[in-house]
């Protein structure tokens, strides 16, 4: 969240700086939070047995980590490294990146206006942060749901906000996949596989879709779309082409949805 005073919560993702690091462990500021100090015990920073701590992490890095434990009234926050995947640490990284990008355009609002920034933050930019927990998804969704947006919001900074957000923001984009399973017993079947992947794929009509091979017969599928809605309807057309068209030439195919 975008200019947080307090302290954070068990279990939440941190994005840090790494200050100082020791053989026990790494000491770091929370960037999100006023760059408060935490501190990530050796045993924390990976799996396994450290030999040596810098191989992991090292003065300057950003990181991000979980909270394990916070003491507010001595300021102590105590974090894990090796407890945030790949996926959760990209994931993060660019929630943050957002939220400073949304941070610049609450300046450039302010700045339009003829206010200070404490003055916008009071006017709309806390409202919004407690409508939808970030500040960018308030700008994502002026640009993309402008009327509801207008619905919901009124005052003097309503114009200018959705004026910065449609010069600076693009509209959100929703993704989901699935997994087709595509296979044929003719000599010529990868051939045959292919071709239909490609009829799949015309069924697309323009629209944001990729097929990548995950390992034969498995092939995933990923559609991005406006909206959750829309892109389900893409994935039934692109998915039934497929699958009919393999059939068709006697091959066998289905679609699997992974379990998040």
């Amino acid at each position: 969240m975008s200019r947080v005073r307090g302290f954070p919560e068990n279990g939440e993702l941190v994005v840090c700086t790494v200050k100082n690091v020791k053989n026990f462990g790494a000491f770091v500021t929370l960037d999100e939070y006023d760059d408060k100090e935490g501190f990530v015990h050796v045993r924390d920073v990976a799996t396994g047995w450290v030999k040596y701590i810098r191989d992991f992490i090292r003065e300057g890095q950003k990181i991000v980590c979980k909270v394990l434990g916070v003491d507010s009234s001595k300021g102590h926050i105590d974090l894990s490294l090796k407890s945030v995947n790949e996926h959760q640490k990209r994931e993060k990284i660019q929630q943050w990146k957002n939220e400073k990008k949304a941070e610049k355009l609450v300046e450039i609002i302010a700045e339009r206006m003829s206010i200070s920034v404490d003055d916008a933050y009071d006017e709309f930019g806390n409202e919004l942060l407690e409508v939808y927990e970030t500040l960018y998804g308030a700008f994502e969704s002026a640009v993309a749901y402008r009327e509801e947006f207008l619905e919901d919001f009124s005052g003097d900074w309503i114009e200018t906000f959705i004026e910065v957000a449609e010069e600076n923001v693009a509209p959100p984009m929703v993704q989901i996949d699935a997994i087709l399973e595509m296979s044929s017993s003719s000599p010529d079947g990868m051939e045959l596989v292919k071709s239909s992947l490609l009829k799949g794929l015309e069924a697309a009509d323009g629209a944001d879709v990729e097929i990548t091979c995950v390992g034969c017969p498995k092939y995933r599928l990923v559609v991005c779309a406006s909206e959750y809605k829309e892109a389900e309807e893409i994935l039934k057309d692109v998915s039934n082409c497929a699958i009919e068209d393999l059939i068709s030439k006697g091959g066998t195919a289905t679609l699997k949805r992974e379990s998040k």
